[in-house]
């Protein structure tokens, strides 16, 4: 701590980072959450969009799965290296606000946010999207400050990123315009070229997501409008409540880092062991400025506009609007809270880097080893009906006996059941099983229209185990020649029965009669 942290300092930190919660969640679990779960299905195929999603988070997950698998630690690996490069762009723009101590010191502070530490397991487009949105504040600050075309550019091919992996960016968007209007940037002309440039390499970036929109129906967008539905006024008040008290938890960990700090400087002052800190000059405890008083004044106002302005005006859209509010969708919201920690913190940079490093390093280890805990050994151990030990290995153990005793010497490629059931048959099965999810062709791309079923398949349903069968599913599981029923215990011996349905479909006899051993499936498209 005796010089300025380089990159080699926070790249350690944030490896620290990835590799504890990896690990840990990778022990503890034995099965990932429901959306990893659906990114490593969607991850069969690189589409130019999903049903429910744009594509960017399942072509990073496809090109990890073809690296690497289908193991279900990787959706935990994917979701904390994703926060972790979020995390590398708050300390890139805290390196331009700041100094570089002050700017670990935010870039730690947020890290123990819920979001980046242990929501930042769940790889889903929230926690894809960290990484898009802290850059493109980075070169929104950076492009208004030089009025560099590179900079304007590189914020359109961010920006177009971040579209391209949910569309809520356009919330972060809505907060750039809101700075410029109140900063007074918008009546500069260089800034309107700036943003022409930006908003054209924007619409070349989406520009094939968009042509696929218009292709299939703009389903994700309706999709979204779905999502956004509340029942009514009085529900929609009542989630906004919860959205909002959810908020509060899930930065609970950052203010007590605070607190923590806040202690032990009122117990040890601004001196610590080692010359280095202590030959820094400093006031004495009590009168030591606070950071955020170097900062000028347009920084601070850059960093309450660009910062509060999403949730803020997601708050105020959805009391107008009367529309419904879910936690997770404020993933991207807080990215720049902890420079708001810096409207605390004081004294010596040294001293209060090394002490915010100790507590931040043992929240997180606390946190991980609890959720860890939490979410394996204990929720065996009292039976908890819980995603995180979903058997299924076993459930994928006794699937392959069914098809293989009525269909013996062929491969099963093909899982017709929802992507939570099915999803954890077909990682578990082998790298070419494809799930064909609820039997729908609009569900499953990486199918050829009307192939899927060529070449047999194994339908699977649960009443119990959070899978029950769409209409479709159950229709080809009445039609099936062999079906049967498995009970598989969830969380040992005290947790309840998953009623495992399945059914085999054979292989049509076009499939008998062109499939030669050695050839690809025709039920799979490259």
């Amino acid at each position: 701590m005796a010089r300025p942290p380089r990159a080699a300092l926070v790249l350690l930190c944030l490896l620290g980072m990835v590799a504890l919660w990896t690990i840990l969640c990778g022990l503890s679990h034995s099965a990932p959450d429901l959306d990893g779960m659906e990114e490593l299905v969607w991850a069969a195929s690189l589409e130019l969009g999903y049903t429910k999603h744009p594509p960017l988070p399942s072509w990073f997950m496809h090109f990890a799965t073809e690296w690497l698998g289908r193991p279900i630690w990787l959706p935990f690996l994917m979701g904390q290296l994703f926060s972790a490069l979020g995390l590398w762009f708050v300390w890139k723009l805290g390196c331009e606000l700041t100094s570089p101590r002050r700017a670990l010191m935010a870039t730690l502070l947020v890290s123990v946010t819920a979001y980046f530490s242990l929501r930042g397991t769940i790889y889903n487009h929230n926690t894809a999207q960290l990484w898009s949105i802290a850059a493109s504040i980075w070169l929104f600050y950076r492009a208004l400050r030089d009025q560099r075309t590179r900079d304007w550019l590189l914020l359109g091919v961010v920006g177009g990123l971040a579209m391209l992996t949910k569309y809520s960016a356009l919330i972060q968007f809505a907060a750039f315009f809101l700075y410029l209007l109140r900063s007074g940037a918008w009546r500069q002309r260089r800034t309107w070229i700036g943003a022409g440039w930006a908003t054209l390499a924007f619409i070349l970036v989406i520009s094939p997501h968009l042509w696929w929109l218009g292709q299939h129906r703009f389903e994700p967008l309706l999709y979204a409008d779905d999502s956004l539905h509340a029942g009514g006024r009085l529900a929609a008040l009542n989630d906004l409540l919860s959205f909002s008290l959810d908020q509060a938890g899930r930065l609970a960990p950052m203010i007590a880092a605070l607190a923590a700090w806040s202690l032990w400087r009122r117990r040890r002052g601004d001196r610590a062991p080692g010359h280095a800190a202590n030959d820094e000059s400093f006031a004495g405890s009590g009168a030591a400025p606070r950071y955020i008083q170097d900062f000028t004044a347009a920084d601070r106002q850059f960093l309450l506009w660009v910062g509060l302005a999403p949730f803020l005006s997601t708050v105020v859209i959805s009391t107008l609007l009367g529309s419904r509010l879910e936690a997770s969708w404020a993933s991207t919201f807080f990215v720049l809270f902890g420079f708001y920690g810096l409207w605390w913190l004081r004294g010596p940079e040294s001293v209060q880097l090394r002490r915010i490093l100790i507590v931040v390093a043992s929240l997180h280890l606390i946190m991980a080893l609890g959720y860890a805990a939490a979410r394996g050994p204990l929720a065996q151990s009292l039976g908890q009906a819980s995603r995180s030990t979903y058997p299924g290995r076993a459930l994928a153990a006794l699937a392959v006996q069914h098809w293989q005793q009525y269909q013996p010497g062929r491969p099963l490629r093909v899982i017709v059941s929802n992507t939570w059931l099915g999803g954890n048959i077909a990682v578990h099965v082998g790298p070419r099983t494809q799930v064909y999810i609820d039997a729908s062709d609009e569900q499953s791309p990486w199918f050829a229209p009307g192939t899927a079923l060529h070449c047999g398949a194994l339908i699977a349903y649960s009443a119990r185990g959070r899978a029950a069968p769409s209409e479709r599913v159950q229709a080809l599981y009445d039609a099936a020649p062999w079906k049967g029923m498995d009970e598989v215990p969830w969380s040992g011996p005290k947790g309840r029965l998953i009623d495992l349905h399945w059914a085999v479909l054979p292989a049509t006899p076009d499939c008998l009669r062109d499939q030669r051993p050695d050839a690809q499936p025709a039920a799979s498209r490259p």
